[in-house]
């Protein structure tokens, strides 16, 4: 007997082959790069004693360079700036102390150290002055603002004249027969600032009666226009002590000193004038503080080579 078995068929999947993507990781670790040694980076070098001993030798002969030239005013005054930056930031805004840098720059390019060493010393005077009873003054209504930090506006109106003749003198308008004149106006300007600002500020400050220029009549402290006995005579002797560090700066000589005493005295009555008739009047409101510097320090200056010229004759 036979049998017969139904066919069967297997129908099993054929397994295909798992996909694979490689990630840049395996990749790095089938295929590695070639290990490169780095070299390990030297130490900065220090600055040895040496170095430092060039530098400041470098520095030192740009400050002593004669006659000065740009490059030795530039780093001479940044230097000084750097140095003596508590005293500057006391007596200058921030912007004050730019206008200040450029006045010091071109001073020491005109004059050198000592013409430098003239406008530093107004600069320390007529900061201590300003700072004297400043809390008095302030309650008062008469204390420079920002408690006698100086902008650019008071610089500029300090020293518009002086930056004249150093711009005359560095160009050398007039020959060698001019170049003392040019000195001369520099010192007179500083000296006729220095005087007002001392007369102001002490008479503000000590001054037990004010009057009126123009008509003497008692008016209060800080009053435009008005003197005190106190201040006339600080003011008086605040412009024989820079005149006298102009001399010893060999800036100017004895007679020329006279000189810049008497013009001081003369311009600093004008501007006195001119703030009593003029100044905060009608018509005049453009007439401000900064402006009548200009006109105060002009006027000292002019008189000063007027007086050479015409009185001494040289």
């Amino acid at each position: 007997m036979a049998f017969s078995f139904p066919s069967t068929r297997l129908n099993v999947p054929l397994l295909s082959p798992p996909s694979f993507i490689p990630t840049p990781k395996t990749l790095a670790l089938l295929n590695p790069k070639p290990r490169v040694s780095k070299m390990p980076l030297p130490p900065p070098k220090s600055l040895s004693l040496q170095h430092l001993s060039g530098l400041q030798s470098t520095v030192l002969d740009l400050v002593a360079t004669s006659p000065p030239t740009w490059k030795s005013a530039i780093a001479s005054n940044l230097l000084i700036f750097l140095v003596g930056s508590p005293v500057v930031v006391s007596g200058l805004s921030a912007s004050g102390i730019g206008a200040a840098l450029a006045l010091g720059i071109l001073t020491w390019r005109a004059f050198g150290g000592s013409g430098f060493l003239l406008v530093a010393t107004y600069f320390v005077i007529g900061t201590a002055v300003t700072k004297l009873k400043i809390t008095q003054k302030e309650a008062q209504g008469v204390a420079e603002k920002r408690r006698g930090r100086r902008g650019p506006g008071s610089v500029i109106g300090s020293s518009a004249a002086g930056c004249v003749c150093s711009l005359l003198s560095i160009n050398g308008i007039g020959g060698p027969a001019f170049a003392g004149l040019w000195q001369l106006g520099f010192v007179a300007s500083f000296c006729t600032k220095l005087s007002d600002t001392v007369s102001s500020e002490i008479g503000k400050a000590y001054g037990k009666t004010t009057y009126l220029v123009t008509t003497f009549k008692v008016v209060p402290r800080g009053t435009e226009g008005a003197v005190s006995l106190e201040g006339t005579v600080a003011g008086l002797l605040a412009s024989i002590l820079l005149a006298s560090v102009g001399y010893l700066m060999r800036e100017i000589d004895v007679s020329q000193a006279v000189v810049c005493v008497i013009a001081s005295q003369i311009a600093n009555f004008g501007e006195s004038l001119i703030g009593a008739a003029l100044q905060d009047k009608e018509g005049f409101q453009w007439l401000n503080n900064d402006l009548v510097n200009v006109i105060n320090i002009s006027i000292g200056s002019i008189l000063a080579v007027l007086m050479q010229q015409l009185i001494l004759g040289s």
